[in-house]
């Protein structure tokens, strides 16, 4: 059942309508212009909207206009006669899903509601997933550090700034990648990572450019590379400390005109991409050494955010702990296990040297091999 909101000046048109729909056992409400129809479109939310184009005090396309001006996600259908057909285009244009056109046909208006409704739940299932992920891969802590990584994430976000994300391995370098794009203006577009190190050094060129078929001995199609696929998204170069020189110098002719050419061929290709990089690695010391372009970093650091040790936030621990708990119940369909006291002040004393992993990993061991309630003798011999 969905709630629709009917807003036409002809009653006659009203009663048919909601007669329709209220067979199918939805929750119809009316309104007899434009001006009412936005006040009940701001004070409920709806499924559906099925708006008249020509009405006094407030017409469809003034509906559309104010709608999106405030923000309402409802989904408009515009119901329109012959003479205002180019005018119902015009509200397609604007942002409704479809249009009706006087004297109604039953067959087309079924399917146009189906559809309508198919995609406000298709949003809504989106909605609710992007939701699940973003409380999966939710930063968790509040100690000093990870407070000053947050905010740099809340102020560089939104920019287009490329950032260099520092930190050792298992610390959670990948989470703030992902949460610098999904608080970007480019929210909505790809999330595409490369991890430098895991590709041997003569593919690397062809993972992030693409190649054109027969550029090399195995190339026996065309293959699109990382840098268009992040087209209008973001592009993550994981541990780019261990990238090749030469792929190096490609990457900053890709930063530095916006262009890249694939392997084998000769079109520029024009690409629109953020970048965010992260090593391990220090840079500055690999610049002298002469195994990373200095110009490259230059580029890559417009922003740099260093991401603690676990060793450096140990008051996250519980927070952490908890956290993990809870997902791995999730993964396990289990009820949530539970740390004493003891415990937690068991794990805040060890060394993590592999960071966030490790944590996760002892966690999941511990959930595993311990009790209801995970103790400190558990921790001391799981550990």
């Amino acid at each position: 059942m969905a709630k629709i909101l009917i807003i036409e000046d002809d009653a006659r048109i009203r009663a048919v309508l909601k007669e329709i729909l209220e067979e199918k056992e939805h929750d119809v409400q009316e309104a007899a212009d434009g001006q009412e129809g936005f006040k009940k479109l701001e004070q409920g939310s709806f499924d559906l909207c099925l708006c008249d184009i020509k009405m006094p005090k407030m017409d469809g396309l003034e509906v559309l206009d104010k709608v999106k001006e405030v923000g309402i996600a409802t989904n408009f259908i515009v119901i329109s006669a012959h003479g205002t057909i180019d005018v119902a285009v015009e509200a397609v244009k604007k942002g409704a899903f479809d249009f009706l056109q006087k004297p109604f046909d039953l067959g087309r208006l079924e399917i146009t509601l189906r559809n309508a409704l198919d995609k406000t739940n298709l949003v809504k299932e989106t909605k609710t997933l992007r939701k699940k992920i973003s409380k999966k891969f939710d930063m968790v802590g509040d100690s000093e550090p990870i407070r000053q990584v947050k905010e740099m994430i809340e102020k560089v976000a939104p920019t287009d700034a490329r950032v260099l994300i520092n930190g050792p391995n298992g610390a959670g370098k990948e989470l703030v990648a992902r949460w610098v794009h999904e608080k970007s203006k480019r929210a909505d577009g790809p999330l595409i990572e490369v991890n430098c190190a895991a590709i041997p050094s003569e593919l690397i060129e062809s993972e992030l450019f693409g190649h054109e078929k027969g550029s090399f001995t195995s190339a026996v199609k065309q293959r699109i590379g990382k840098f268009e696929l992040a087209e209008g998204g973001t592009l993550f170069l994981d541990e780019i400390g261990d990238m090749s020189l030469s792929a190096q110098a490609k990457v900053l002719r890709a930063l530095q005109e916006s262009k890249i050419t694939r392997v084998g061929g000769d079109k520029e290709i024009t690409v629109n991409v953020r970048v965010v990089a992260a090593t391990n690695k220090d840079l500055r010391k690999e610049i002298e050494e002469h195994r990373f372009r200095e110009d490259l970093f230059h580029r890559l650091s417009v922003i740099i955010i260093k991401v603690p040790a676990l060793n450096d936030r140990k008051d996250d621990i519980p927070l952490l702990a908890d956290k993990f708990l809870h997902d791995i119940a999730d993964e396990y369909g289990a009820k949530k296990k539970s740390f004493d006291a003891a415990a937690l002040t068991a794990l805040q004393a060890h060394n993590w040297t592999g960071n966030i992993r490790e944590l996760r990993n002892v966690v999941e061991r511990l959930v595993i091999m311990g009790g209801d309630e995970i103790t400190a003798e558990d921790v001391k011999r799981y550990l």
